[in-house]
């Protein structure tokens, strides 16, 4: 037995499926946020950066050790330059005394090499922090921008969050509107098709933004008030109104 509901009962369904249209629309809108692929975007680049940075670290610690063991080298042959200077001026055999020089220019000659050595580890060591600190400095901008993004976003999907509570709630009044049989008709419909209900204006069906054929409407022209008639064009329940050009 086809189904059958009252013109305004049928009428209903089209507020429900504006309703549900623009819950959907909200949800999509949900996941399309700008700021989502913009901050994807970002912290696509923050761990980029994020590697560098640890490449740029490893690099400036091992300058770092290796600066702190020429230092410790340095200050082992000065203090062997110290000793023997020491000895040498309080030594009382000209041949131990003669010894200690040669040693002491052995010495000097290797502290002047450790010296230049560690300036020129010095450098190095300037040179890996300076690029440390440019990495660290970009990954902070980035970080920030992401904090700006992440707080749009939350205004945003708050905002979203509330027009969606909003219509859920008018959607719910109205669905309790709806005779069960139809509502369950419409949201089978739905479900499978995407749209339950459609306008039928001027012999267009405007889920689907098609002109029903001849044959077609004089079939819907046919068909009692309240008979529950199908879309043939969108599968949805089509409603019937002043404006349906019948």
């Amino acid at each position: 037995m086809a189904l059958k509901a009252s013109p305004d009962d049928q009428k209903i369904l089209l507020d429900l499926q504006a309703l549900d249209t623009k819950l959907t629309q909200l949800d999509h809108k949900a996941r399309a946020l700008p700021q989502l692929a913009e901050i994807a975007a970002l912290q696509s680049r923050v761990d980029a950066l994020r590697i560098t940075e640890l490449e740029r670290r490893g690099a400036a610690e091992d300058v770092a050790l290796e600066l702190k063991r020429l230092e410790s080298d340095v200050d082992v042959v000065r203090a062997r330059i110290d000793r023997d200077t020491q000895r040498a001026q309080t030594s009382s055999s000209a041949k131990d005394a003669q010894a200690f020089e040669h040693e002491l220019v052995s010495l000097r000659k290797r502290q002047f090499d450790l010296e230049e050595i560690e300036l020129s580890v010095m450098e190095k060591a300037e040179e890996a922090d300076t690029a440390l600190a440019e990495v660290t400095g970009q990954i902070d901008e980035l970080r920030s921008q992401l904090a700006v993004l992440e707080d749009a976003k939350t205004a945003e999907l708050s905002t979203l969050s509330n027009e969606r509570t909003h219509a859920a709630a008018n959607r719910s009044t109205i669905a309790s509107k709806v005779p069960a049989d139809l509502l369950a008709l419409y949201e089978k419909q739905r479900a499978r098709y995407g749209t339950g209900a459609s306008l039928l204006q001027h012999g267009v069906s405007k889920a689907s933004g098609v002109k029903l054929l001849e044959n077609e409407m004089v079939a819907i022209r046919a068909a009692a008030p309240d008979d529950v008639i199908m879309c043939p064009s969108s599968d949805a329940i089509l409603v019937r109104t002043s404006e349906s050009g019948l």
